[in-house]
Parts: structure tokens; C-alpha cells; sequence
């Protein structure tokens, strides 16, 4: 009896039994669960630069070269980055339709998920902007006012004070803002496109690119207010009264004019 008693197990020792099965148990699912996730995510994206690669070959490389080292037609895309892929193709700007100074926006030629697709295969080609995640470029995120006073000492040589674009030399154009998808004009701002300059976060950092965003909502959608009537291209209460000066002055002296003379074949006849 002595032997069966020296035998028997604590009450506590079923429960300490337990415990360190189910830490050895979520230790390894600790150990191997994010590691499958990686593999997973990896061949993922993988898969995603293969099949860009496939949409690259057939609609990009006759211009920018079989491995995206440019050429004659169409400058290097290496260290680009998803971000100028996501804007030049989600607008579609890309593929260009025809040679010339600028390419100009025009119905898209991919799906979202080619483009993400192409992104992919063109970010694996060297460093460069990412796609921005939504919170980057939310407008009600900034500060409009703010904003206002960022876009005109940044913005409005080229793209007018309140974004209705402009002509610039040799052809191009700074093209208007209004009703563009604060995304594409945040990519836009990352990577630079055509001769517009590039302002990374070391130059504009992203809550100030988000206020500028702000201020283009609030001043240049088809629901922001307009109490000054016609604009004149948004140019200002200097451009409209010069209008108004130039034009009305013109009509009083024609008026003038048309009034003396048929004054004077009044009195002849």
C-alpha cells in the first residue's frame, strides 16, 4: 500500500501536463504559421511579376526595352516604382497611342488587376514609389488652407492657382486637376511625370501632399462652390477685371461710335 501511495500523481500534475502541451502546441504553429504566410504572400507576388511580365512583354517593351532598360522610344523604367506604373497606366497615359511631346489621358487600356500586375513586374526591376495606401491621400485628412497656400507657392506656375492647368513650352501642358482622383495626383507628386518635378517626403512630406489635396477638393470639383461666377480659367480677380475693363470699355466705344453715326445721318437726312 505504501508503494501504490508513493506511485500516485499530484492533482495538479494533469493540469501542468496540459499547459505545457498547449505551449509547445502554439509554439509551433508560431513557428510554422508565419512562415507559411511569408511563403504564401511570396508566391503571391511571385505569381503577380510573372504575369506582368507577360502584359510588359506584349504591350511595353517594343518602347521601353525587353527589360525595361529603355530605348529610342521610351525611357529606362528601372527604379521607377509601382507608383508611376499605377499612374501612367491608370489613366491612360500608357501605352502611348502615338509619339509626341506629351502623352495625353485617355480610356483605360488594362484592368485594375493588369495594372497591379504590371506594377509588380516594374517594381521588381529596381527601387522606386510604391502605391500609396488609401489613408495617404485621403482629402479630409488635410488642411485646406494650409494647402492653399502650398499649392501656390509649388503648384501654380504650371497648373494655375486653383488647378485649371496651363501651357507650357515646346508643346506640353500642365494638365487641369479638377475631378481627378486624389490618388493619381498624389502618385503624381511621388514620381514626377513628364516635366512635372518630383516631391518626395524629404521635400513635401505626405500630410502636407495631403493638405494640397484638401485644397483641390475644396476649390476644384464639380461640388466645390463657385460664388465668383465665371472663373476666366481661375486666374483671379486681376484677370477677370482686366477682362471685364478691356471688353466692357471696348463695348461703350463701339456703342459710342454706332451712336454718332447714326446721329449724323439723322441730321443729313
Amino acid at each position: 500500500m505504501k508503494k501504490l501511495s508513493a506511485r500516485r500523481r499530484h492533482p495538479l500534475a494533469a493540469l501542468v501536463v496540459l499547459l505545457f502541451a498547449l505551449a509547445a502546441t502554439g509554439g509551433l504553429y508560431a513557428a510554422l504559421a508565419p512562415a507559411g504566410e511569408a511563403q504564401a504572400d511570396a508566391s503571391a507576388q511571385s505569381l503577380a511579376i510573372e504575369e506582368g511580365k507577360k502584359l510588359y512583354d506584349v504591350g511595353c517593351s517594343s518602347c521601353h526595352g525587353a527589360g525595361g532598360e529603355g530605348g529610342s522610344d521610351g525611357p529606362s523604367l528601372v527604379g521607377v516604382g509601382a507608383a508611376a506604373v499605377d499612374f501612367q497606366v491608370g489613366t491612360g497615359r500608357m501605352p502611348l497611342q502615338a509619339p509626341g511631346p506629351q502623352a495625353p489621358e485617355k480610356p483605360v487600356a488594362y484592368t485594375q488587376a493588369e495594372i497591379d500586375q504590371l506594377a509588380a513586374y516594374v517594381a521588381s526591376l529596381g527601387p522606386g514609389p510604391a502605391v500609396p495606401d488609401a489613408s495617404s491621400y485621403d482629402p479630409s485628412q488635410g488642411d485646406a488652407a494650409r494647402g492653399g497656400e502650398l499649392f501656390r507657392t509649388n503648384c501654380t506656375q504650371c497648373h494655375n492657382f486653383t488647378g485649371q492647368g496651363g501651357a507650357l513650352t515646346h508643346g506640353k501642358e500642365a494638365p487641369a486637376l479638377d475631378n481627378v482622383d486624389p490618388r493619381y495626383i498624389y502618385e503624381a507628386m511621388v514620381t514626377g511625370p513628364s516635366n512635372m518635378p518630383s516631391f518626395p517626403d524629404t521635400t513635401l512630406p505626405e500630410d502636407e501632399k495631403q493638405d494640397i489635396l484638401a485644397w483641390l477638393h475644396a476649390v476644384n470639383t464639380s461640388e466645390s462652390p463657385n460664388p465668383g461666377g465665371f472663373s476666366l480659367g481661375g486666374f483671379g480677380p486681376v484677370s477677370e477685371g482686366l477682362f471685364a475693363w478691356t471688353f466692357g470699355i471696348g463695348l461703350l466705344i463701339a456703342v459710342a461710335v454706332w451712336i454718332g453715326v447714326s446721329t449724323a445721318k439723322a441730321r443729313k437726312s
